[in-house]
């Protein structure tokens, strides 16, 4: 194949990624409000006061409140939501605890609720932990110290430790059980539309950086590529790794700047963030001039094996470890044990990783509306590295649907990502 200077190259156009997601929506007012009344409920039946999360995933998907509207500080800015119980029904009561100074700034959050929001302040001088614990027992109507208070898991140890002194022994401060951890970890179908897309448009950029690629071009060059075209896709929070040839052996890499050669496999793993949601594809695959060795074929053939028994294997009701168990055992089984290194995958939505995830020694139950990462993958140091990673979900029959599927799903061959 003649080579094209790189001084004559034209400029990649990823523009007609642009339309793949312009009509996703992000997650309405109403379903924020669901989801409180959900939290509520559930609050509820545990016999609890209340839940508070810091700015993050969970009081995102409760609140609209992440660390990226809020940046974390030394200052605790809190999300509380109560159960509030009239005529039988239980809702969700929202308060945001706020320092005085930020009260202003606070009040301007874009925070769906179907009723008032409490924005209860602390002054510098005053213990913001007592005062949370105090506007928890106000927003139930109590004058008596809160039961049981459940905290987001990723809360830093400071604010866990602060609440329970204000608290006191009597009262229970935890972290949130898997009744409520479920809650986010299992995916509506107006999430799990938005995670379609944004998975289906990274593998459509993945698809269109390959044929933008050369042999002799570096894999900083590649990795620019990727990045224009995820940008291009109107993705934000970009996530990007490629490798070339040996370099892949090391699943993230080792920083080097490795050019293409014609013996050599590239590996993309990429992803962004739509509406909140992410999507993690890999993709291992040759170019047309390129000169696989018949080893590295077979071994990218495994690979795909292992990624489908996996998928075969995650049904409602499975446990975690035993889908990691059908791909490690495919590769086992051709001797190739000892070069899968990783787990099979992760959960993914709000987060690209999050709970649960698809592991040995877990006993997670998949459920439907779970989300994960299959993402086998076979790394044999100073030779060759190969990962194919498709996300799936578990349909409300029980089995389990890629994330891609709407553009073809797995990768077909070497040849076809």
């Amino acid at each position: 194949m003649l080579e094209i200077p790189r001084s004559t190259r034209q400029a990649a156009d990823f523009s007609a990624l642009a339309t793949h997601c312009s009509n996703a929506r992000p997650i309405p007012i109403s379903s924020f409000i669901e989801r409180q009344n959900r939290l509520a409920q559930t609050l509820h039946s545990l016999g609890a006061s209340a839940y508070i999360a810091e700015p993050g995933a969970n009081a995102a998907y409760y609140a609209n409140l992440s660390s990226t509207t809020w940046h974390l500080s030394e200052r605790p800015l809190l999300l509380l939501i109560t159960p509030s119980e009239e005529s039988g029904v239980i809702t969700g009561k929202v308060a945001i605890l706020t320092p005085s100074f930020e009260a202003t700034r606070a009040r301007l959050l874009p925070i769906p609720s179907n009723s008032e929001i409490a924005y209860p302040e602390w002054p510098e001088d005053a213990n913001p932990y007592k005062i949370a614990v105090s506007a928890i027992s106000s927003l139930q109507g109590s004058k008596d110290a809160p039961r049981k208070i459940f905290i987001d898991g990723a809360a830093r140890n400071f604010i866990v430790d602060g609440l329970q002194e204000a608290a006191g022994q009597r009262v229970h401060v935890a972290s949130a059980p898997v009744e409520i951890k479920r809650l986010r970890e299992r995916k509506t179908e107006e999430e799990l539309e938005i995670m379609k897309c944004v998975n289906e448009v990274t593998l459509l950029a993945i698809r269109a950086v390959r044929k933008q690629l050369y042999i002799g071009i570096k894999e900083s060059e590649a990795k620019t590529l990727i990045r224009s075209a995820l940008e291009a896709a109107g993705l934000i929070s970009l996530d990007s790794i490629v490798l070339f040839g040996p370099d892949a052996a090391l699943p993230h890499g080792s920083g080097t700047d490795r050019e293409l050669q014609k013996k050599d496999y590239v590996l993309i793993d990429c992803g962004g963030e739509l509406h909140g949601y992410h999507s993690d594809v890999t993709r291992t695959f040759a170019l047309e001039d390129s000169d696989i060795p018949q080893g590295h074929l077979d071994i990218w053939g495994l690979v795909f094996d292992a990624q489908s028994a996996a998928i075969a294997a995650a049904y409602n009701g499975t446990v975690t470890a035993d889908v990691d168990k059908a791909a490690r055992l495919t590769i086992e089984l051709e001797g190739f044990g000892q070069h899968f290194t990783h787990r099979l995958g992760h959960g993914i939505g709000l987060e690209v990783h999050e709970s649960p995830y698809l592991r040995g020694g877990s006993d997670d139950i998949i459920l439907t509306g779970h989300a994960f990462s299959d993402e086998p993958g076979v790394y044999i140091e100073g030779q060759v590295g190969v990962r194919l990673e498709d996300c799936f979900y578990i349909d409300q029959d029980g089995s389990a649907v890629f994330l891609t599927a709407g553009v073809g799903g797995q990768a077909g061959s070497p040849w076809e990502p």
